[in-house]
């Protein structure tokens, strides 16, 4: 199967192509399947209705053919007397009518779903094409439903004869009843031949439904170029996701920067890494990193850090760890708990200094680091 382009439609349909499809009234359906939750339903329906319905219709019938005095000689009383029995009529058959109705809703939501779609309701000039029409007509899909009425023709009629044979003595019986009692027993007669047929169908939607959801998929298979089209109109020009990736990119940034003011110490590599730490006792559980980054953004964190006299402390392996295991705006791991807190703890003592300021390359050695949380890198 190739499109005019001349490319395989290879490829499953995306959910976008489904939901474009399901807007433009496409969904699976199966006729088949749909016929026989009807006629079952009827059979249902006649089985729990039937013998009242008839009795309530006898009776309505009974009374409006008994025409009265009046009736035949005011004609301003007939049409009420007409409206009247019309409506009763539909009260009578309002049970029957809601079990149709939720057959054919039931028949439709086991494979499609319901769907509504002005588009599919829209005037198409090419359905009046008669040469479209005859294509549509002697083509594979159209061969493909006439050899299932065949099948659905030689089915039923199969199973009619053979409900005909089976009760064909019952049928020849009938004669010698009385009529109360034979009219009740043609009804179930029919009433049951009629449930046998229904039932011959059963066959015929199991094998349609799924040749009907296999050839669904196979109209909405794509080409790959279609894929990467599709793609292309879903998230934009590549050229402008990657400017609108960058601004984004930029704006973290800036974000990040704007937090390293409010932190407590910065901890360097000394210039490769550098990683912001705020702690706050009465809100935070931990320290938390407020920025972080390498080589020209770690540079940027000292400049304003430095700006804001924010202490900078020198402590390779802690800078490292603190870069590689925790992202930004989260807490330290726990293996980093004690190692944090003696470096928080020199600076606040640094700070009740009045000339902490002035203080340049502060240095932390053998803090203590988890194997596991060192890097050389």
């Amino acid at each position: 199967m190739a499109d005019e382009s001349g490319q395989e439609r290879s490829q499953q349909a995306t959910p976008r192509r489904k939901q474009q499809a399901r807007e433009k009234g496409q969904v699976p359906h199966s006729r088949e399947l749909n016929t026989m939750f009807m006629l079952l339903s009827a059979g249902a329906a006649g089985m729990m209705f039937g013998e009242q319905t008839i009795s309530q219709l006898a009776d309505l019938l009974r009374h409006n053919f008994s025409l009265s005095r009046e009736m035949i000689f005011n004609p301003r009383v007939l049409p009420g007397a007409v409206a009247d029995a019309l409506i009763t009529m539909l009260w009578i058959l309002t049970p029957f009518l809601l079990v149709m109705i939720a057959a054919a809703v039931a028949g439709q939501l086991a494979i499609g779903g319901v769907t509504f779609s002005t588009q599919a309701l829209g005037f198409k000039l090419d359905r009046l094409d008669p040469v479209k029409g005859m294509q549509r007509v002697f083509s594979a899909q159209g061969f493909v439903e006439l050899f299932k009425a065949l099948i659905k023709f030689t089915l039923v009629g199969s199973v009619g004869v053979l409900v005909l044979y089976s009760h064909l003595g019952e049928y020849f019986s009938l004669a010698d009843e009385p009529v109360n009692t034979g009219i009740q027993h043609t009804g179930n007669l029919l009433l049951w031949g009629f449930i046998a047929i229904a039932a011959a169908l059963i066959l015929i939607a199991a094998v349609d439904v799924p040749f009907q959801l296999w050839s669904y998929n196979r109209q909405l298979k794509m080409t790959t170029q279609e894929q990467r089209d599709e793609a292309k109109d879903t998230e934009g020009n590549p050229e402008i996701r990657s400017r609108v990736k960058k601004m984004q990119r930029e704006l973290a940034q800036r974000r990040m920067m704007a937090e390293v003011p409010k932190a407590d110490v910065i901890v360097t590599n000394p210039e490769h890494y550098s990683v912001a730490l705020r702690y706050d006792q009465k809100k935070m559980g931990a320290p938390i990193v407020v920025a972080k980054g390498t080589d020209l953004i770690a540079m940027q964190i000292r400049t304003i850090a430095r700006e804001h006299q924010v202490p900078i402390l020198e402590s390779p392996l802690l800078a490292r760890a603190l870069h590689h295991t925790t992202d930004l705006n989260r807490e330290i791991p726990a293996g980093l708990y004690l190692a944090v807190a003696k470096v928080l703890a020199y600076v606040f003592q640094l700070k009740r200094q009045p000339y902490w300021q002035r203080k340049t390359g502060l240095r932390l050695d053998d803090l203590p680091i988890p194997d596991d949380m060192q890097f050389d890198s």
